[in-house]
């Protein structure tokens, strides 16, 4: 997998922005979340698709990068959507997943290098969570709970309906090898306490990232899934009493290969950053 999606993997933040709105692409790139997604798919209207899908080619061809949420494989707008991202190597994120050989079809479509974000928010998705975390060329996964409140006839407030799917999600990822996934949105703009606790909530299952549907929401969503100081020393801190490998203690507690491993991967994408 090429480097050139690093900052998927390592993300806290993904925002959306409506392909209509080129207008916002900049403004998009300027909130300081960690990568957009120009949105062909759920925000843009049946009339509008075709310059959605003429918006993205502009801001290609301008130099720039996004990921691209395509439209489903079985809808009139995909192969238009799959053909106009055929140049060169794309991060495209995959709505509406059923199956393992539905990614694997994507990416084939797709120039070498390319890599897909899966959209988890189908039932079918979901069950099938594994494999498709698990094919490669899929960089990260999404738990889209927007969908699956609908389908299920779930509230977006009962989260503990909501959580054996965000489990499910987050041990496909660990099982496939790939980056903790992403919590979906947060659909009250006005609500920033549930912003907060909605993320704090998604790191509870192992989750290290959040889509964002509103620039306002990125601040938070970075803050909230930095680690602290404290979490950092934490991690040095038990690196430093790994020593050949046994089992250790540290403030009287059993420090296990899993703990190492964890803080070593905390310290890999943070020590640096975090002093």
């Amino acid at each position: 997998m090429t480097d050139a999606w690093e900052f998927i993997r390592r993300a806290r933040s993904l925002l959306f922005v409506p392909g209509h709105r080129p207008d916002r692409f900049a403004k998009a790139a300027d909130s300081g979340a960690d990568g957009i997604i120009i949105d062909l798919e759920d925000a843009v209207g049946f009339d509008l698709k075709s310059s959605a899908r003429e918006n993205v080619r502009q801001w290609f061809s301008s130099g720039q990068n996004a990921i691209i949420r395509i439209n489903s494989v079985d809808t009139p707008w995909y192969e238009d959507d799959i053909t106009m991202l055929a140049d060169d190597k794309r991060a495209v994120m995959l709505p509406k997943i059923t199956s393992a050989e539905q990614v694997i079809s994507v990416l084939a479509r797709l120039p070498p290098g390319s890599c897909v974000v899966a959209l988890l928010e189908t039932s079918s998705g979901v069950l099938a969570a594994r494999e498709i975390c698990a094919v490669p060329g899929v960089v990260r996964a999404v738990f889209g709970n927007g969908d699956l409140v609908g389908s299920l006839g779930i509230e977006y407030e009962d989260r503990a309906a909501l959580d054996y799917i965000r489990s499910a999600i987050a041990l496909a990822s660990d099982a496939a090898g790939i980056s903790p996934p992403f919590d979906g949105g947060s659909m009250s703009l006005a609500d920033e306490d549930l912003l907060i606790s909605d993320a704090k909530h998604a790191i509870s299952f192992g989750y290290t990232g959040k889509v964002c549907i509103h620039p306002s929401q990125v601040s938070i969503v970075n803050s909230i899934f930095t680690p602290s100081r404290e979490k950092i020393q934490w991690a040095r801190d038990v690196v430093a009493v790994e020593g050949d490998g046994s089992i250790a203690v540290l403030n009287d507690k059993v420090i296990g290969r899993p703990i190492i491993k964890r803080a070593k991967r905390l310290l890999a994408q943070w020590g640096s950053i975090v002093k």
